[in-house]
């Protein structure tokens, strides 16, 4: 089982010019590892959308990986999203998932089928072209630049301790500087480092 930071610590590290797309108990200690404007917190009253958000930026932007670090609770919330990946065949997007068992950042409440539910056994079934699964913070240090380099769709199945994250908000006190800015404004700053027209 591995913590958050040793999750997000090792991705941080090999991250190069891929989109990194965020959701619930991850987005605050992601922005306080990467400071970059092609980062995006997808925690605004959209839950379980994260994953739908970035394959959208990946189809968008298919010379580009595109990473989404999503939560269990989100996953679950959106399991035709998998089938949706695999039909679109982005071969540049990348889909974590972080299971942690719980619904952290609105109080730690059970996740449905915690411990029980094989997310890489779904992605697996639902056609990703590579699935992965880790339990152990050294095999997944190790696998990282595999899986930001591999052709995908690639679908990463974490098994995470659980956190102590609060509600996410928007407001100048927030540590990670993609969080202190409204959706509106940070959106634009993401699609000029995208390359992208306003």
């Amino acid at each position: 089982m591995l913590t958050v930071a040793q999750l997000l610590g090792p991705l941080a590290r090999y991250r190069t010019n891929e989109a990194v797309v965020t959701t619930m108990s991850v987005v605050r200690p992601w922005g306080i590892l990467s400071d970059s404007d092609l980062d995006f917190a997808s925690a605004d009253s959209a839950m379980g959308h994260a994953a739908d958000l970035a394959l959208g930026l990946a189809l968008a932007q298919p010379a580009r990986k595109v990473v989404c670090v999503n939560g269990d609770g989100s996953m679950l919330m959106s399991l035709g999203t998998l089938a949706t990946v695999v039909g679109s065949a982005a071969e540049n997007f990348i889909l974590i998932v972080c299971d942690n068992g719980e619904y952290e950042i609105t109080g730690n409440q059970p996740v449905a089928a915690a411990g029980r539910l094989d997310y890489s056994g779904v992605a697996d079934a639902a056609g990703f072209r590579v699935v992965y699964r880790f339990d152990d913070a050294r095999a997944w240090s190790a696998a990282v630049p595999e899986v930001l380099s591999v052709k995908g769709p690639t679908f990463v199945h974490v098994i995470t301790e659980p956190g102590t994250q609060g509600p996410i908000g928007r407001s100048p006190a927030e540590p990670a500087r993609y969080l202190r800015h409204s959706l509106s404004d940070w959106s634009k700053i993401m699609r000029t480092a995208l390359g992208e027209r306003s």
